[in-house]
């Protein structure tokens, strides 16, 4: 079966919902893949958008101490050879620096403080280092964050507050979720808590010169589920599309034309009036189209009815000119029977009894096609020769009185033609033999030999083909062989049995 065959096989609501898949299904899977490819960068915008945070938050960080290193270092240098007076000299170079921890303590090479200035936590764990070496610790009170910076003569330490590290790494971004800090010996969370089941992306950087390191947890932003669900807005498209295609074609198309085709189909002619259904929904249409067919209905039914009534007539007149035939045939074979008996000469009785078992046969041909008009089914071949050997028995003259006709008859049925044909066949052959053999019984057989033909045999020792030397036999087989050609079939000539092929109706 081809593409074309199988889709116009197809109900009207799946050939819509085929064609829609086709137009619109292609366009919501383009639509949802360049929705999907917009997520996907759109998440990678995001991941380094919040990457950058963190890194910013980090550098922060790190920038602060630096920037402390630096501001210590540069105020510390050579100072600490001036003794007491090397902190006056400290804080005076510090207080002129912006955003810088004010507290210090100066220490000699080998860590014993020379002088400080304000409160500096606990700096025991801080190891002694080289001139312009730096080193970050956390502050063993955890509250702080410890710096010491080498400088000519010795070294400067100083804390910088947690709430100064925590306000650098927060003015980062508002994807920071959290910032801890840590070394070899502990560590201390600025903001928010690692733990928390919320998820996050965590990245590590190393500040203070590799001794300390930052670790910073910031948002996963991506796209969530419910702007995902946005992108089966195309394919949703479709699926409404096509739901709503497939119901309005059922109520507002295809129901409708159900029900008329099956109102159509219900309805018989002269079983009552039109009725046709009222509700076959909005369609002004097929509203239409049932007011038509209805329109349609009426007028077939008139003509129907027109058509009746001239076939009754007609079959009227057929019947009347039937029996009229009848009773001319009938009024033909009195007058025939009365002049015969009345003739003067023997020759002159037969000729009228010949003519008069021809009409007869006639007569009965056409009498068996008026009673079988009404089945239309052509003549049954069966009675009407039945009918035509007591009709031709009943005729005979007195020397044949005892002639028999022995009968093997099928029931066949054929036309008025081949039963006229077959009735003076008959009637021709039986004559010959009651005249030239009155003393020998005939045999007659009418078999069915196929779906569309039958053989009829007539058998008799009168019957003989080459016998053709008397006059009246030379007209005999002439008579047979014409009435044969009105059969379309040769007649088959054997000794003491003729037989010919006739025209019958299949078997019902």
């Amino acid at each position: 079966m081809s593409l074309a065959a199988w889709f116009a096989r197809l109900p009207t609501g799946a050939k819509f919902l085929l064609i829609l898949t086709a137009v619109l299904l292609p366009i919501g899977i383009w639509l949802a893949w360049i929705g999907e490819s917009g997520i996907r960068q759109a998440n990678s915008a995001l991941e380094g958008r919040t990457e950058d945070q963190a890194r910013l938050a980090a550098s922060a960080i790190d920038s602060l101490v630096a920037r402390n290193a630096l501001a210590l270092r540069i105020a510390a240098n050579g100072r600490i050879a001036e003794g007491s007076d090397s902190c006056d000299l400290v804080r005076k170079s510090l207080a002129i620096a912006p955003a810088i921890a004010q507290n210090f303590e100066l220490e000699t090479l080998d860590g014993k403080p020379v002088c400080h200035n304000g409160q500096i936590p606990d700096t025991g764990e801080l190891p002694i280092i080289a001139p312009g070496d730096i080193r970050v610790r956390v502050a063993p009170d955890s509250k702080s964050l410890a710096i010491r910076a080498g400088v000519i003569g010795g070294m400067a330490t100083t804390a910088i507050p947690l709430s100064d590290v925590r306000s650098a790494a927060a003015a980062s971004g508002d994807a920071i979720r959290s910032v801890v800090l840590h070394d070899d010996a502990r560590q201390v969370t600025l903001l928010g808590n690692p733990s928390s089941e919320e998820r996050v992306a965590v990245n590590e950087w190393p500040i203070g010169h590799g001794n300390m390191y930052v670790r910073v947890g910031t948002q996963h932003q991506k796209i969530r589920t419910t702007d995902r669900l946005l992108l089966l807005l195309p394919l949703l498209m479709w699926f409404a599309a096509a739901l709503i295609t497939w119901s309005l074609v059922g109520r507002l198309l295809v129901g409708p034309l159900k029900r008329l085709e099956r109102w159509v189909l219900a309805y018989n002619p002269g079983e009552g009036p039109l009725a046709p259904p009222r509700k076959l929904g909005p369609s002004a249409e097929i509203q239409e189209l049932r007011d038509a067919f209805a329109r349609t209905m009426g007028q077939v039914e008139e003509s129907e009815r027109e058509t009746s009534g001239a076939l009754e007539g007609q079959r009227r007149l057929v019947r009347e000119v039937h029996h009229r035939v009848k009773n001319n045939l009938q009024v033909v074979a009195s007058l025939l029977n009365i002049h015969g008996r009345s003739a003067g000469t023997p020759e002159a009785r037969a000729a009228y009894a010949g003519i008069s078992r021809r009409v007869g046969a006639l007569s009965i041909v056409h009498r068996n096609h008026f009673a079988e008009m009404e089945e239309n089914r052509g003549i049954s071949l069966r009675p009407l020769v039945s009918e035509l050997a007591a009709e031709l028995r009943a005729s005979t003259p007195e020397a044949a009185r005892g002639l028999t006709i022995d009968l093997e008859i099928d029931s066949v049925y054929t036309t008025q033609d081949v039963a006229v044909a077959i009735a003076f066949l008959i009637t021709e052959i039986i004559e010959h033999a009651m005249l030239h053999a009155p003393h020998d019984p005939v045999e007659l057989s009418l078999r069915r030999t196929s779906e569309l033909t039958a053989r009829l045999s007539l058998g008799s020792p009168t019957l003989v083909p080459d016998d053709e030397d008397q006059p009246e036999k030379m007209q005999f087989e002439r008579i047979v062989a014409g009435l044969a050609k009105q059969l379309r079939s040769p007649l088959d000539r054997k000794l003491g049995r003729y037989s010919v092929d006739l025209p019958v109706f299949p078997p019902a």
